[in-house]
């Protein structure tokens, strides 16, 4: 060994250092795999299977809360269905952003809308619906049974999925516009055009929708102040001879509204004329914007049958979607009433047909 050592130049005893270091750290790798790999495995496998085990079961999962939704807790609950409703970031939906409810029965000297949700909440609560507060963030109805992502962190599994997440009205998006929603601006006519009558009230649209409000607030207020942003409207042609018709409608072409005016309420409405750039001020009580509803249907695109708007499809007669167990209520599939009383009675539908659903598969 002397010798060998002896014979063995600076660059042989460089490489046999190399390899003394590069079999000691091959040997400790070893046992660091044969020591420590498996208990380390054993508490990933440990910690999915808790993760797993984590996932909550329920029986009927209400998604949105707002009338249809606290209707269809209060139906589910009373048949022991025992659901579990989430409430999104607006709970109560857009009657929290209403003042006065007049037209829903049983409130004969009216109430305030966020009152009434209150109301609505705690009657789901008394009959043993589990109201929380909480975001769906995800849904996979691929297959039963159905999940849920919550907050982007939870997991729940449902047997049966009711949807009432409702619509969104389309806005402007002027500052004075949100600033004076519910003290005279509003996206429903049949909802507050009666606090107006016999006033001058503004309302801005140039489809179906804006026509029937119109025509509606017609019949209350003293002059409708219609703006259309283009020189012609999109309503169909029956629709806009109505509006023409109309003595107290007054239609005003090519317009844009500015800015709608008042410190605590609405008083007036500025506007400027696109082809002239005329600005002018009209007195007006109230301004309604009629400009469209978007449905809060964005989770189930590519799963749920819509329609070009993107209304949830449901069977006719009934709440049912294309997914089996799977059921739509209230403005999410309701483009045509839009009412507090409509989307309550389809709350009802929503959880009646859940309730038959889920006996029907105890009893499959």
């Amino acid at each position: 060994m002397v010798r060998l050592w002896q014979h063995t130049d600076h660059k042989g005893c460089s490489s046999l250092i190399h390899i003394h270091i590069i079999s000691h750290f091959c040997i400790s790798f070893v046992i660091f795999i044969i020591l420590f790999l498996p208990p380390v495995i054993e508490r990933l496998q440990i910690k999915q299977h808790t993760k797993m085990s984590e996932i909550e079961k329920v029986h009927c999962f209400i998604i949105g809360s707002g009338p249809a939704g606290y209707t269809a807790a209060i139906y589910a609950a009373r048949a022991n269905l025992k659901p579990v409703l989430y409430q999104g970031l607006q709970p109560g939906g857009q009657l929290t952003i209403t003042t006065d409810v007049e037209n829903y029965p049983g409130y004969p000297n009216g109430i305030m809308g966020p009152q009434m949700m209150v109301d609505f909440e705690q009657q789901a609560q008394r009959m043993g619906a589990d109201i929380r507060w909480g975001m769906v963030t995800k849904v996979d109805l691929s297959k039963k049974p159905y999940r849920i992502e919550v907050d982007e962190e939870k997991w729940i599994e449902a047997d049966a999925v009711i949807i009432a997440t409702g619509a969104s009205a389309k806005w402007l998006g002027l500052e004075s516009e949100d600033r004076l929603n519910g003290h005279g601006v509003s996206a429903c006519a049949v909802c507050d055009g009666f606090f107006f009558k016999n006033q001058e009230v503004a309302i801005v649209g140039a489809g179906d929708t804006a026509c029937e409000e119109a025509l509606y607030l017609s019949k209350l207020c003293t002059i409708v102040h219609m703006f259309i942003r283009r020189s012609e409207m999109r309503a169909s042609k029956v629709m806009q001879d109505r509006v023409m018709k109309t003595a107290n409608i007054k239609v005003y072409w090519n317009t844009d509204t500015v800015e709608v005016m008042g410190e605590h309420k609405v008083d007036s409405v500025k506007v400027r004329n696109t082809q002239t750039n005329e600005i002018s001020i009209i007195p007006v009580k109230a301004f309604f914007v009629a400009i469209g509803h978007e449905p809060n249907s964005g989770l189930f695109k590519g799963m749920l049958d819509m329609d070009e708007q993107g209304y949830l499809i449901t069977q006719p007669g009934s709440t049912r979607t294309n997914i089996e167990g799977v059921f739509a209520c209230g403005d999410v599939q309701d483009k045509i009433y839009r009412q507090a009383v409509s989307a309550a009675g389809s709350g009802c539908m929503a959880a009646l047909d859940a309730e038959r659903y889920l006996g029907a598969l105890e009893h499959a």
